[in-house]
């Protein structure tokens, strides 16, 4: 493990991670829970380091969504992510979180990130909900910390959905990048 920046606290059983344990990764994101054969097996929570958090029934590594909580997401201010009933910034209410709790802000003033001030995005950069993400090289940053790497499917969602750091006229001829 120490050849790839992760690590381990825990039981060990033929030279394999197994029982209960702590696993961090390079990125700092830490996996607490049970092991089974090296991998991560029965009742586990990952924790992000933006706070958030997943726990689920693991099999082999792999989360199982056919069990009763099918994996749970909370955010890092609690809001639990649901699948169904799922109220918060979705396609029919662009309501942010903090929105839905305290209410819109007065007309003419828009709420253009979910907690305020909005942080500055980088010119030619977005701003990906979690951090500024950056297009060319195709990673996200929270301040000086790198998040991750995206993949192609969320890359194009960032680049047709998400606020950019201003380097271009925005107006009716407006063609995105």
């Amino acid at each position: 493990m120490e050849y790839t920046g992760s690590s381990y606290e825990g039981q060990i059983k033929r030279d394999k991670m197994e029982g209960e344990g702590e696993y961090t990764f390079p990125s700092g994101t830490k996996y607490k829970g049970s092991f089974k054969d090296g991998t991560f097996h029965g009742k586990g929570t990952l924790h992000f380091k933006n706070g958030s958090t997943f726990t689920a029934e693991w099999k082999n590594g792999i989360p199982q969504e056919d069990t009763d909580s099918g994996g749970n997401y909370k955010f890092k201010d609690g809001l639990e992510y649901r699948e169904e009933d799922w109220g918060y910034c979705d396609g029919y209410d662009r309501r942010f979180y903090t929105e839905t709790l305290k209410g819109l802000k007065p007309a003419g003033r828009s709420q253009k990130v979910d907690k305020e001030p909005a942080p500055p995005i980088p010119q030619g950069w977005y701003d990906c909900g979690d951090g500024v993400y950056n297009p060319g090289g195709k990673y996200s940053y929270s301040v000086h910390d790198f998040i991750r790497n995206a993949d192609t499917d969320e890359h194009k969602w960032i680049v047709t959905t998400c606020r950019r750091g201003s380097d271009f006229f925005v107006g009716k001829n407006y063609v995105p990048p």
